[in-house]
């Protein structure tokens, strides 16, 4: 026990200086600045959400909050989400110090993240469901039922981090989650549309109940964490620290790069893979002639056993195609924000499966040991972000048709015909270097804006939008001239892969003769 108050005092002794007036003063200075200058902004939202809901848009927009609450508490069991600064995890966490009295700071940052964020979730939902009556109950009621959600899912990550039994249940929330958002989805747009109906027009006291409720079952949750706080692993939360405090160390050093590492690397780390043999076409004795057209193949299908290891993430990229039409239903229409859906999911999709090209744009040293050329090697990499790029696109396009958002006509041939451009710019942003800080940073009416993070995002992003340019105007054409833009597409895409080819070819040539 003297031990233990040693460690204690030695901790006081270190800590911080207590906070002076002043301190205080800029604190409430700060906060009230901060509620100034918010407070028009969130009055202009919330004036929008008085009235009666639009029907049709009621499903689709449930479906989204489901789906971004499922989101977040992925994102939460992914992350710890308990962890703790480099300092405190190296020294109090195997400190004979009480865990949860070393947790309890990180388990407070948790509640005020959570709340704020239920807070969000809250008065989406009342965007979605509105406020036809009694405006001020209703959105009392639904900020704290977003709260009592959102904090009461985090109670279940820290259960879940603590307890392999929890996590089980919390990977089953995560899939009933999915489940209400696709019944939402068909409740919205079929006969059974009356009961959402009926669920946005309930009397503010059932609202009240159901808030109460869930409060309660929160609440429960909350002191069930709270107690397993001083019992949870520290090899789970040393490893929680080390993965934020990496993901901390690339966003402040503005390496984004590396946080796709990260999330790679801590996904094998962990898993013991079963050796395979080599399909049949790549395992046979090729002849003397086809011997190097068979090398760039057995390049590129590490790339094909990676995904086929991950059927998650397949799963999740199929789920995603359903977004656009999603959010073009809640949206009443075709927006920007269902266009940058569609291109950012093609483009997603195609770059999911590039990490074979992006590790021999890292350490190219290694990638001359195979004896394969660059231009074939990219080549036969290119093919798996093609079909998967150009599946997605098909699929998010039919539903787009489907929803009504696109007037009939073969939207979907966008798809198969945008995928070379796509492949293109994901191999570009695979081979992408690190961000460079010694670019100049350049005034705008908007604030100071600095080159090197916007050239590093733009790499890639460039030339798949330069290839797709006819899908992407196709929307604001119409469909009048729906045929010309599928053959400019066509042209647009093949184009833009062979050149991006031959240039990476020529890159690599200089590169050597520079060496």
């Amino acid at each position: 026990m003297n031990e233990v108050q040693a460690v204690r005092a030695l901790v006081r002794s270190g800590g911080r200086a207590p906070m002076s007036w002043s301190d205080r003063y800029v604190a409430l200075f700060g906060l009230a600045m901060a509620v100034a200058v918010l407070a028009q902004p969130i009055a202009s939202v919330l004036a929008t959400m008085a009235g009666q809901a639009d029907p049709s848009r009621l499903g689709a927009g449930v479906a989204l909050i489901a789906l971004a609450y499922a989101g977040l508490l992925s994102l939460a069991r992914t992350l710890g989400p308990v962890a703790l600064p480099a300092a405190d995890a190296a020294w109090l966490l195997l400190s004979p110090l009480p865990r949860r009295a070393v947790l309890a700071r990180s388990a407070v940052i948790l509640l005020a993240i959570s709340s704020l964020v239920g807070a969000g979730l809250g008065l989406a939902l009342l965007g979605v469901l509105g406020a036809p009556d009694q405006f001020t109950p209703r959105l009392v009621t639904a900020v704290l039922l977003g709260v009592s959600a959102a904090v009461g899912g985090m109670a279940a990550a820290v259960l879940a981090q603590s307890s392999q039994h929890w996590d089980s249940w919390l990977q089953g929330a995560l899939v009933v989650l999915v489940v209400v958002a696709a019944l939402a989805t068909v409740l919205g747009s079929g006969p059974g549309r009356h009961l959402l109906v009926a669920v946005a027009d309930a009397p503010v006291s059932l609202g009240a109940a159901s808030t109460a409720l869930c409060g309660a079952v929160t609440a429960v949750l909350v002191r069930r964490a709270w107690a397993a706080l001083g019992r949870v692993h520290a090899r789970t939360v040393l490893a929680a620290s080390t993965r934020a405090g990496r993901v901390a160390a690339a966003t402040t050093v503005l390496e984004f790069g590396a946080l796709t590492w990260i999330a790679e690397d801590g996904h094998w780390r962990s898993r013991t893979l079963r050796s395979r043999p080599w399909p049949a076409p790549l395992s046979w004795p090729a002849p003397r002639l086809l011997r190097p057209l068979s090398a760039p193949p057995a390049l590129a299908w590490q790339d094909w056993r990676r995904l086929g290891r991950r059927p998650g993430r397949l799963a999740a990229l199929l789920a995603a195609t359903a977004l656009p039409a999603l959010a073009a239903r809640a949206a009443g229409g075709l927006s920007p924000v269902v266009v940058i859906l569609v291109a950012g999911g093609a483009l997603t999709a195609a770059a999911a499966c590039t990490t074979g090209a992006r590790r021999d744009g890292e350490d190219p040293s290694l990638a001359r040991l195979f004896g394969v050329g660059v231009r074939a090697a990219l080549t036969a990499r290119a093919l798996l972000p093609m079909l998967l790029s150009g599946a997605w696109l098909t699929l998010a396009l039919a539903g787009l048709t489907a929803a009504g958002a696109l007037p009939a006509g073969p939207w979907w041939l966008f798809g198969p015909l945008a995928a070379p451009a796509l492949a293109a710019g994901a191999l570009r942003m695979a081979r992408r270097g690190f961000v460079d800080h010694s670019m100049p940073v350049i005034d705008t009416p908007m604030g100071s804006v600095p080159m090197g993070p916007l050239v590093w995002a733009m790499t890639g992003v460039d030339i798949a939008a330069l290839g797709c340019a006819p899908a992407l105007l196709a929307p604001a054409v119409g469909p009048s001239a729906l045929g010309a833009l599928v053959a400019a597409q066509a042209l647009s895409g093949a184009a833009v892969l062979t050149a991006f080819l031959l240039r990476a070819r020529r890159a690599a040539a200089g590169r050597a003769h520079l060496g």
